[in-house]
């Protein structure tokens, strides 16, 4: 077997026990990465060759001071990382070198990663398909012809394409889980808060985004999380962490109560064989000794987003002003930013209270839920990969998308209240294109939650039996 088709957390083991040096693993990938990613587009900035082998040899010797010791990786281009260009996809920064680390690379560099490059994102982050002016499209690596999704479209489309062993990506509105069901891997958005973010900015209000971990493997993605994770005492609402490559031994869902949710009422428009192939899933899943129990919309899908698309304009409109107030750098903003920016300058202050007083009283209400449920099911996107040359999907069926985000609304009810959320892929469709589903738990479950998508990764197991052919 090929170094780059391991998983990071064997790959870990063998770099501990001296079965491979970190030069022999960064060439694999060099290797791999010079064959495969000029087709994918999926990591950019890529540091010479000579650099980085001589970081790894460097490494060879060095006793392991981190679970990511000697590995190469490359950080989402929304994360700021020292000494290596960090564009957040904009031409405003196409040329910015960061000299410091975000604390989420810091950590990561800390753990003894080897930073090779960045993987690409939209401008800003918004829109889940992965382009910007500065680097261009990502594709997906099961149709080059389609979109990998995003914000973390270029971790996800690495790590399926075998170019990475394990990635970070962010969450707003799904960039961990609508990606990672678009590239049949996994991706977990921890409980807000679990992996804090910088002393930057607003740190009171702005509790809609967070980091966190992709992989191909469920232990792939608790060790990563155990790198991230951790209290950051300059910023509010720390939450301690977990061992949570521990809690992969009770692997198990014999006995988990599921509420699936569906399309939650009809509200969200699904593309046909999105909610067949997750109910096949839950089907096996029942199998496994869960019990799965279809569930009314817990909410109404309407309060949800009022909630949701004003508290997201409120903090977009504020962190982008001073850009936007520049008649030149508004220029070069994608229209999807300055959509955000309009719809929040604007705003009352009465708005944002409202909004603010849905999203309590929905998290009560869900608290209540999970005294039933372990976890509540719903599909992680409502379209399938589309084509890369559209911006965004202007309609499902016969509905049309009144914003460049609503076709993605389905995240919202996991992402708006902080819940730890994984996307696990659930197969493939006719289409030949795959799928996944989010699994979310209360807040602060987060090893539950893993354990139990271990439970389906030792069922099934799809990024391993269905890898794409490149």
């Amino acid at each position: 077997m090929d170094v780059w088709q391991h998983s990071a957390s064997d790959l870990a083991r063998m770099i501990a026990a001296r079965q491979v040096a970190p030069s022999e693993v960064m060439a694999s990938y060099l290797a791999r990465i010079a064959a495969v990613n000029p087709g994918l587009n999926a990591i950019v900035s890529l540091r010479g060759a000579d650099e980085l082998m001589a970081e790894a040899r460097a490494a060879d010797d060095a006793t392991p001071g981190g679970w990511l010791h000697g590995m190469p990786f490359a950080v989402k281009d929304l994360c700021a990382t020292k000494g290596l260009r960090t564009t957040w996809g904009s031409t405003l920064l196409k040329d910015f070198v960061p000299v410091k680390d975000d604390l989420l690379a810091a950590r990561m560099r800390g753990a003894g990663a080897i930073f090779i490059g960045k993987t690409n994102s939209p401008e800003w982050g918004h829109g889940s398909n992965t382009f910007n002016p500065v680097f261009g499209p990502t594709r997906n690596p099961y149709d080059q012809t389609r979109t990998p999704g995003g914000s973390s479209g270029g971790a996800a489309a690495a790590l399926a394409a075998r170019l990475l062993p394990v990635a970070d990506g962010s969450d707003m509105m799904g960039s961990l889980r609508n990606p990672a069901a678009f590239c049949n891997i996994y991706g977990f958005r921890p409980s807000w808060g679990l992996v804090p973010a910088d002393a930057d900015g607003d740190t009171h209000l702005a509790t809609l985004s967070t980091e966190g971990p992709m992989g191909r493997t469920i232990e792939d993605i608790a060790n990563l999380l155990q790198v991230q994770a951790g209290p950051n005492p300059e910023v509010p609402f720390d939450r301690p962490a977990g061992d949570y490559v521990a809690a992969l031994q009770a692997a198990s869902l014999k006995g988990k109560r599921i509420a699936w949710a569906a399309d939650w009422g009809g509200a969200y428009a699904m593309e046909p064989g999105i909610l067949d192939l997750c109910q096949a899933a839950l089907r096996q899943m029942e199998e496994m000794g869960a019990i799965v129990e279809p569930i009314a919309p817990p909410f109404p899908a309407e309060k949800l987003w009022q909630s949701w698309v004003t508290l997201r304009a409120m903090l977009n409109a504020n962190g982008f002003r001073a850009l936007y107030n520049d008649p030149a750098k508004r220029a070069q903003i994608k229209p999807e930013t300055i959509w955000e920016i309009e719809q929040g300058l604007n705003l009352s202050a009465q708005a944002v209270y409202e909004a603010s007083v849905i999203r309590s009283t929905y998290y009560a209400h869900m608290a209540r839920l999970f005294r039933t449920y372990d976890a509540f099911a719903l599909p992680t996107a409502q379209v399938w990969p589309f084509p890369g040359e559209w911006r965004w999907p202007q309609s499902i069926g016969d509905r049309q998308m009144d914003t460049y985000h609503r076709w993605m609304e389905v995240v919202i009810p996991a992402g708006l209240i902080g819940l730890p959320t994984l996307s696990v892929p659930v197969g493939f469709g006719a289409n030949g294109l795959p799928m996944g589903m989010q699994l979310a738990g209360p807040v602060g479950a987060d090893a539950a939650v893993l354990a139990m998508g271990q439970a389906w990764h030792e069922a099934t197991d799809w990024p391993g039996q269905r890898p794409p052919r490149l």
